[in-house]
């Protein structure tokens, strides 16, 4: 007998965001959550807090100065870590309280805490403390732990990854020198806080861009803000080695020694499906990610998967859209089905980077170069970079030659809430030339898409004789006649 309209694997935002979805239907939910849940620490509120610290650096720049600061050689000398790591702490479990398995208990989910698996006999099951989880449709939302590249002597000389590295700030006295391994979202944001710390950073990353999949130029752009506030970025790069030798962690980086105090791989995931048993039923991965069909089924069809347990980079909005999708296929009538192209994803390093649908390169590969226009506006054109001292940024938009938008690439000041208008006109197929009608509040980093409109249709005129030629009569005509 069917117990559950669905049984949802969690531990994580996007299962609990799962669970919610489904309360929100009257449907009845389990959500399976691991005994014991790591403690983490907020990485946002990281973000927010040295972001607070840049602010205090370049006040002096409009006349705001702080004596006491200003006797410091290094800002970190006058943070107090301890109690900043336990305040972070504070506002990580403050966040856990919006979706706690007690709240959505209260709205009419199972909760359910123990490590289980599934069995294939005699029915499709999930088996945690020795009952049987019969449900119509199963979530996978569980997650995935860090993959540890094979580098010799890593084990032996210790290293961190995401999960714990505060722990290495939650002393008196931090190590001075860090070297982050990994070209992803998370390790960019890692090394800048610390830097914006006072830190020394060194970035490692293996391929030839500071991180794939993203335009060149936006690349660029944020390598070179990363090099100009001090952190050190290798490219191209691979830590074939690693020492201790007294006291001192050392790294063989192609033919550089590198000399640090921590070492913190965050150099991509692998899913956390080892416990499961999922070979018994017929779920089926590879290297890093289960195999999901665009309904986010797996190889059995009763059973989904959301997050980075599928593969990807692990961000919370992408692992919420794919919950969604999931919940409402395992759900109802499995017709829904993702649509990356039209899901933005962004870091929040200072300036942020945010990008949605096709960059330049994959654009040109999918369609005739001939058809691709690339707009490109500067944000040190915007009133309110000039205002804020946030002139550094790049807003890109890759369009059709019918004014069609195919993605955006944007580094700068409020770059990840920009992102939601493009977003917003690639999901409804609202073109470049509406954009126009924004009419957005002055002064703000938005008026920067209205430029790119105008400057689309003053394009599309100048390559447009007849336009021209019609438009040069019209009133030509018109001021003849007075009229």
């Amino acid at each position: 007998m069917i117990e559950y309209d669905i049984v949802i694997i969690g531990g994580t935002a996007a299962g609990r965001y799962a669970a919610l979805k489904a309360s929100q239907y009257g449907a009845k939910a389990a959500l399976v959550e691991p005994s014991t849940n790591p403690e983490s620490i907020c990485i946002d509120a990281l973000i927010e807090i040295t972001n607070s610290l840049q602010k205090l650096k370049n006040s002096n720049k409009f006349g705001i100065y702080d004596s006491h600061l200003e006797t410091q050689n290094k800002y970190e000398h006058t943070l107090q870590w301890q109690a900043l790591i336990q305040q972070i702490l504070q506002i990580e479990s403050h966040l856990g309280k919006i979706d706690a398995p007690a709240v959505l208990s209260a709205k009419g989910v199972d909760i359910i805490y123990g490590d289980g698996k599934f069995q294939a006999e005699p029915n499709l099951a999930f088996v945690v403390n020795n009952r049987q989880l019969i449900g119509r449709n199963y979530l996978l939302a569980n997650g995935s732990i860090a993959t540890i590249p094979e580098i010799e002597g890593l084990s032996k000389t210790g290293f961190l990854t995401l999960g714990n590295f505060w722990q290495a700030l939650n002393v008196v006295t931090p190590p001075q020198d860090w070297v982050i391994i990994g070209g992803v979202p998370q390790s960019i944001e890692l090394t800048q806080i610390l830097q914006n710390f006072g830190f020394n950073v060194t970035l490692v990353v293996q391929q030839a861009t500071i991180i794939p999949f993203i335009d060149e130029e936006i690349a660029f752009q944020l390598q070179t803000q990363l090099e100009a506030s001090g952190i050190r970025v290798l490219t191209d790069s691979e830590v074939t080695q690693v020492r201790l030798i007294d006291g001192k962690k050392w790294l063989q980086v192609g033919d550089k020694a590198i000399e640090t105090d921590e070492i913190v791989i965050v150099s991509g995931q692998q899913p956390n499906i080892e416990s499961l048993n999922l070979a018994e039923v017929g779920v089926k991965w590879h290297k890093n990610r289960l195999l999901v069909n665009r309904k986010l089924q797996t190889t059995h069809h009763k059973i989904y998967a959301c997050g980075d347990v599928i593969g990807g980079y692990a961000l919370n909005n992408i692992a919420n859209y794919e919950a969604q999708i999931a919940v409402n296929n395992a759900l109802f009538f499995k017709h829904l089905q993702v649509n990356y192209e039209s899901i933005p994803w962004g870091i929040l390093t200072n300036p942020n980077l945010a990008q949605v649908g096709l960059t330049e390169a994959q654009a040109i590969n999918r369609y005739d170069s001939s058809q691709i226009l690339i707009l490109k506006q500067y944000f040190k054109t915007l009133v309110s970079a000039q205002i804020s001292d946030e002139t550094t940024g790049i807003c890109k938009l890759v369009i059709l030659q019918d004014g069609t938008i195919l993605g955006a690439n944007i580094i700068g000041k409020n770059a990840t809430e920009l992102i939601n208008i493009v977003t917003l006109a690639i999901h409804k197929k609202i073109k470049v030339s509406s954009l126009q009608n924004l009419a957005p509040i002055q002064p703000s980093f938005a008026e920067i898409f209205a430029i790119m409109a105008n400057n689309w249709q003053q394009l599309r005129l100048e390559n447009s004789p007849r336009w021209q030629e019609f438009l040069e009569t019209l009133f030509q005509f018109r001021r003849e006649r007075n009229w």
